[in-house]
């Protein structure tokens, strides 16, 4: 997974003060999950990417009990294609890493252009977003979604 797309919205749902659990298939608590740091150059080679989860059947399974139980899911840049694999996706609005717009669009989503790449979007209990730079409107999507107010 990359770092800073699942790093960067726990942190900050934590600062929020909300208890977060992160899950990752075949580890225990307090079991560490292999992360990348790239930028939207150069070569990396992913142990656990969405190509992967996707074909876990606990993944797939959790994904749609979320997601048929209306609770919030909140997915960047590739993850959409978890969302695909376990059919969620059929008449929801959301973008994603341009590069899974077929796998969205196939899955019978509506295709919204993530322009500029920062874009984010909310469909229901589903936020979407299509890369790192987006985690600011990404994560106040999420706290709008979740009714988390900030005030000063």
């Amino acid at each position: 997974m990359e770092d800073y797309e699942v790093m960067v919205p726990f942190q900050s749902l934590q600062a929020l003060g909300c208890h977060v659990d992160a899950v990752c298939p075949n580890k225990g608590a307090g079991d560490k999950c292999p992360t990348a740091i790239h930028d939207f150059e150069g070569d990396q080679t992913y142990r656990r990417a969405p190509e992967y989860l996707a074909l876990n059947e606990k993944v797939i399974a959790l994904v749609k009990e979320f997601m048929g139980q209306g609770k919030p899911v909140a997915s960047i840049c590739h993850g959409q294609q978890i969302l695909a694999a376990a059919g969620v996706l059929k008449g929801k609005k959301c973008t994603a890493y341009p590069a899974v717009k077929l796998n969205v669009v196939l899955a019978g989503a509506t295709w919204l252009e993530p322009d500029p790449i920062s874009r984010c979007f909310t469909d229901g209990n589903l936020v979407t977003g299509a890369a790192w730079p987006g985690h600011p409107e990404f994560v106040s999507q999420l706290m709008a979604l979740l009714g988390i107010k900030v005030s000063f």
